[in-house]
């Protein structure tokens, strides 16, 4: 029996902080923020961004935490890919909905931009779930990065390693392969590539 060493329990510590700091429902609820208010500049945004993050973080987040009181989800984060399936087809719904209303309210276009690049994700996350565990932090965190460089310039490339840092975290606990998170991470950066000059 291996016994595990304090060096492997700070790391593991640290991926684990990480994936935590930089999962998707955190991305969820401060990218309206960022993209409302850096159109907007006024507290104006704010509104908007708290709306939007009802149907495209909270009811999500919901869905995801009732699984994992019922004993239908394994953990938080779906580490299972059977388990997926539903909540992604709920969240896809959920942000759907939230695209919809806020369209109709004439929300800042690029608010209205960064729930389209959410809804862009979830999709690919869940036609990738179909036969594949394709990872969702490193789709989420690689798409809103992309996105925050159209926003904000190439000054915005400082935040590339936090990408990186996801990856390496969700490999590190074992969660995903290299593979996972390398295809995460180029897939949730096209769709924000392609999405991104129609927006931003």
């Amino acid at each position: 029996m291996s016994v595990t060493t304090p060096e492997k329990t700070t790391v593991d510590k640290l991926a684990r902080l990480v994936t935590e700091l930089f999962a998707p429902t955190i991305w969820a609820v401060t990218m309206p923020f960022v993209f409302a208010i850096a159109q907007t500049r006024s507290i104006e945004g704010v509104w908007w961004a708290l709306l939007a993050c009802i149907p495209c973080a909270l009811i999500p987040y919901g869905i995801v935490r009732f699984g994992v009181m019922r004993g239908t989800l394994t953990d938080h984060h779906i580490g299972r890919r059977e388990q997926r399936r539903t909540p992604l087809l709920l969240a896809i719904a959920s942000v759907l909905a939230g695209l919809v209303l806020l369209w109709a309210l004439k929300a800042p276009s690029h608010l209205i931009g960064v729930i389209v690049l959410m809804l862009g994700v979830l999709t690919l996350v869940m036609l990738s779930n179909l036969v594949w565990k394709l990872s969702a932090h490193a789709a989420v965190a690689a798409s809103s990065t992309t996105g925050l460089i159209w926003l904000f310039g190439p000054a915005l490339l400082v935040l590339v390693p936090v990408v990186a840092a996801v990856a390496w975290s969700r490999v590190r606990l074992a969660d995903h392969s290299w593979l996972q998170v390398a295809a995460g991470t180029a897939g949730g950066a096209a769709v924000a590539m392609l999405l991104g000059p129609l927006f931003f």
